[in-house]
């Protein structure tokens, strides 16, 4: 995106918002500052160590359980088990594969249990030349040389932190799970693909015989039921559930371009629309994690940034006033980071929040989010009308490219951040492995 417009955009967001400008730095100003060195740059934040997780750097969910880190791949098929009692010396100790071409980079973990997702590796089986043909065409039209792989959901047995045994596995038949929510209890929340859907949809799952597990519900965006003839989505735009996350019978879910829903989940079997708003357009989609603040009665909403250079403008994160659940209304956005020109190369914008996870760092004033190649960043929403940035953290460029699909830029994907309630994060990297950081808040 050329600098003017990208100024004169952001010009006009703060007017709406009522934030400061953010016009005040120049492309030679950025370009004078030094390379980011191997332990990063930041404020408020200690870089701890670095772990290539043995060898297998593409790291995206990370989970936290007995002093061990459980991290699924992009691209390597598998989860890989670190020992990180100590955290300076994170060990890898263990490594679950479902196969090759099985993709199982989400996870959740509680009661020594740990749910995993079984799909199809998205990226081994597509023929786009740039990774907006991912998030621009449904996942059934995405896929291009199909492979075997294992559809469904996966239960591990973790009481023995080192290892992962297989409990249960709940067949889905279509591309299998993006995404899961599971703080613990009876209930799932899984965003999986059947046959017959254009993409993935929201399916609950009930686990009250753990060893057993059984689908109970199903729900998704009109147009999404191709095999039943229901009209299509609109070209070029992806409908699909990224994921849902639950607090107390509210569930909040992100469906990409397809905006953002709440719903009654009071009887999980049966869950209730009570609100839908999409603000794409006029912003460019991508809606990705959906964090509720349900004390204060706001959701904490991040758009994924799912373009390199900001070739779709800039991508943001917004502040819900969710009082009425039936109409919720945006009312801030997180402030875009502006310490470097990260528009330059690779990806700039959202991509996750911490998410208040049962044993994790929990706050309803203090936000922690990834931003691709922006690192690492920390907001007090205190004032919700006006959040601001309190710390941050810029990673180095990473040495190679991990990521095999063409035209991507060699640049930091920062992807994940789970934060213990002492502050100490595990951050992962799509192309760079895991940094330890100690928020210094």
């Amino acid at each position: 995106m050329p600098e003017l417009s990208r100024r004169r955009h952001l010009q006009q967001l703060s007017a709406v918002f009522g934030f400061a400008a953010l016009s005040g730095l120049s492309r030679s100003a950025w370009a004078s500052e030094p390379d980011i060195p191997p332990e990063g740059v930041g404020k408020g934040i200690k870089h701890i160590s670095y772990s290539d997780v043995g060898g297998r750097p593409d790291t995206v969910q990370v989970m936290f359980n007995r002093q061990h880190v459980y991290v699924g791949h992009m691209f390597s098929d598998g989860v890989t088990i670190l020992d990180a009692s100590d955290p300076r010396a994170l060990k890898p100790v263990n490594f679950f594969t479902a196969g090759q071409y099985t993709r199982t980079h989400h996870l959740q973990v509680a009661e020594d249990l740990l749910l995993l997702a079984n799909g199809a590796n998205i990226v081994a089986m597509q023929s786009y030349d740039n990774m907006r043909g991912y998030f621009e065409n449904t996942l059934v039209d995405s896929i291009t040389k199909a492979k075997k792989f294992r559809s469904g959901l996966s239960i591990h047995d973790i009481s023995k932190p080192s290892e992962m045994r297989e409990v249960a596995f709940l067949e889905m038949p279509g591309f299998g799970i993006n995404r899961l929510w599971w703080p613990g209890g009876r209930y799932a929340y899984v965003s999986a693909h059947f046959d017959g859907f254009t993409d993935h949809i929201l399916c609950v799952v009930d686990l009250k015989t753990i060893t057993k597990p059984e689908i109970v519900a199903k729900w998704w965006l009109p147009g999404m039921n191709r095999a039943a003839g229901e009209p299509a989505t609109p070209k070029g735009k992806r409908f699909a559930l990224h994921h849902m996350i639950t607090a107390g019978d509210r569930g909040y879910a992100a469906w990409r371009d397809g905006g953002f829903t709440i719903h009654d989940i009071g009887d999980p079997a049966n869950p209730k629309l009570l609100s839908h708003i999409n603000w794409s357009p006029p912003f460019a989609g991508g809606t990705h994690t959906p964090l509720p603040l349900p004390k204060r009665q706001l959701a904490i909403v991040a758009d994924e940034a799912n373009a390199d250079q900001c070739a779709k403008g800039l991508f943001h994160t917004f502040v819900l006033d969710v009082r009425a659940p039936q109409n919720p209304v945006p009312i801030a956005t997180l402030p875009t980071p502006r310490d470097r020109d990260f528009c330059a190369k690779g990806t700039f914008g959202p991509h996750n929040l911490h998410e208040n996870r049962p044993g994790s760092f929990q706050s309803e004033e203090t936000i922690f989010a990834t931003y691709n190649n922006a690192g690492v960043r920390v907001f007090d929403v205190r004032d919700q009308f006006a959040p601001k940035e309190i710390a941050y953290w810029v990673p180095p460029v990473p040495k190679k490219l991990i990521d095999p699909r063409p035209n991507v830029a060699l640049a930091a994907k920062t992807c994940d951040a789970y934060v213990r309630p002492d502050g100490l994060m595990f951050v992962s990297d799509w192309n760079a492995g895991m940094h330890v950081l100690q928020y210094q808040g």
